[in-house]
């Protein structure tokens, strides 16, 4: 009796002292195992309170929002799956079969195509700088007759850094904001002399430590110049076209860089600004180009819907063989407006 006396007074220590919880549990199980709970609990329901666990989803939303390189420096990239949009992998074969031929002026005057192929490699390299630096808000074709001019007043770093930035303005008058950019063009010079040996630096640092150069442009010469694919150059077209047909919904270019980085395939980072660039080019110069060429798809119908969403009007009238497609094709009957 002593000892069951003990044992009693321990149980009820133990029952006083433990956490709510736990007394809870104790006093489920000790009217669980009388009778007479038991009679009250036949034809009734017991309700017990499940445990649940909250799983928390990251979305490329959010790694655009934090920034890339910010995200998987936290940790939280490891297992990111990209979501890759739908839009863009029903549009992405259209797009490149309209620019299957390459002959849009960015095909033949971009950026290290106007460099001279016969200048030693690090002249050529800086050319490749100067053409992405100048190219800023200029069409590729006075971009060309700019370079053109430099070519033969010398375009080397250290001919550009003796010019006096007046003459340098003159020699590149074609181009938008030529005086702003003859003094980038005379600092840049500068800076790779005295600080890279005479040559152009070859890291995405380096580069944006010069003046007048952003991520669009770095990201531009580390590809032209060195063949490095450290990031997207995104320009005005890039941004334009990424947002009208909803792959992204960004602000800025730079913001639609980072958008696109989080999910683009690595093996598209190459093409991306070219074919692009190109696409909104000839809407702009050729549109008519773009429709024949869609008519001739098999997929005509979408090919000259994703036009449409690009911001090129459909007009009756304005594009003869278009009229006279759609008076066989009511699919295309219903793009014109």
């Amino acid at each position: 009796m002593a000892a069951a006396g003990k044992a009693s007074r321990e149980g009820n220590s133990v029952a006083a002292t433990a956490s709510p919880t736990k007394r809870k549990a104790v006093a489920v199980a000790s009217s669980s195992s009388s009778p007479k709970s038991k009679a009250k609990s036949k034809g009734s329901t017991v309700a017990v309170k499940k445990k649940t666990t909250t799983t928390t989803t990251t979305t490329t939303t959010q790694v655009v929002a934090k920034g890339v390189s910010k995200f998987f420096a936290s940790g939280k990239g490891t297992s990111l799956k990209p979501n890759i949009p739908d839009s863009w992998k029903a549009d992405w074969p259209i797009i490149k079969k309209l620019r299957e031929t390459r002959d849009a002026p960015v095909d033949t005057v971009g950026c290290e195509r106007l460099a001279d192929p016969k200048a030693c490699k690090a002249d050529w390299e800086w050319q490749c700088l100067v053409s992405a630096m100048m190219s800023s808000q200029t069409k590729d074709q006075a971009n060309a007759e700019a370079m053109a001019t430099l070519h033969h007043h010398g375009n080397t770093a250290a001919n550009i850094a003796r010019t006096p930035v007046d003459k340098l303005a003159k020699l590149i008058s074609k181009v938008g904001f030529h005086n702003t950019k003859a003094r980038y063009l005379k600092e840049a010079a500068k800076l790779c002399l005295e600080k890279h040996n005479s040559r152009v630096p070859d890291t995405l640092e380096g580069l944006l430590e010069i003046p007048g150069v952003g991520p669009k442009m770095a990201h531009l010469v580390l590809h032209a110049a060195f063949d490095k694919q450290a990031g997207l150059c995104v320009d005005t077209h890039v941004h334009r076209i990424a947002n009208a047909l909803g792959w992204v919904k960004t602000p800025s270019a730079e913001g639609t860089r980072v958008a696109l980085e989080a999910w683009l395939p690595k093996r598209e980072w190459p093409h991306i600004n070219i074919v692009l660039v190109g696409l909104g080019q000839q809407q702009q110069q050729s549109a008519a180009l773009l429709v024949n060429r869609s008519l001739r798809l098999r997929n005509r119908a979408a090919a000259l819907q994703l036009l449409a969403r690009i911001g090129l009007k459909l007009s009756p009238g304005r594009f003869p063989n278009l009229d006279e497609a759609a008076k066989r094709d009511s699919n295309i009957q219903k793009l014109l407006k």
